[in-house]
């Protein structure tokens, strides 16, 4: 069991993770973390934790973690999407034939006002990707 764990340990948070170094190689045979760092996957930054200096083995291991978690977190930001699409869909079709009139007069608002400011940002960002396709190239 000992040599399948790994050499470290990320234990996962807002915004990035708590690193600690694994240790199976001690005379109980227990298992030890120790903490060695804190990451944030916002802004890059890796603190190493109170006089602990990290290694190169250890700067790369959680620059390979946070590049990692950062392809998930992106992933999964465009699976919520295709989701909530899917949500509208079903919305639309509760909506047309299985609301009461007490349940629509609930949401419609609501639902009308957050449509309008998603197609609205959508149109703006589409207009301007169109526009910066239809550009020639600037010449340096």
């Amino acid at each position: 069991m000992a040599t399948d764990l790994p050499d470290y340990y990320f234990r996962v948070r807002d915004n990035g993770a708590t690193v600690f170094r694994v240790d199976t190689e001690n005379r109980q045979r227990r298992i030890e973390m120790t903490q060695i760092a804190v990451v944030n996957v916002r802004n890059g930054e890796i603190k190493p934790q109170g006089d602990k200096a990290l290694s190169e083995a250890d700067v790369a291991a959680i620059q390979g973690w946070m590049a990692d978690r950062i392809a998930l977190l992106a992933e999964r930001d465009i699976d919520d999407i295709h989701r909530a699409v899917d949500y509208l869909n079903q919305t639309t079709h509760w909506a047309q034939a299985k609301a009461s009139d007490a349940q629509l007069e609930e949401v419609t608002d609501r639902l009308l006002l957050a449509m309008h400011d998603l197609r609205s940002v959508l149109v703006r960002k589409k207009a301007d990707r169109l526009m910066k396709s239809d550009r020639p190239e600037e010449e340096d």
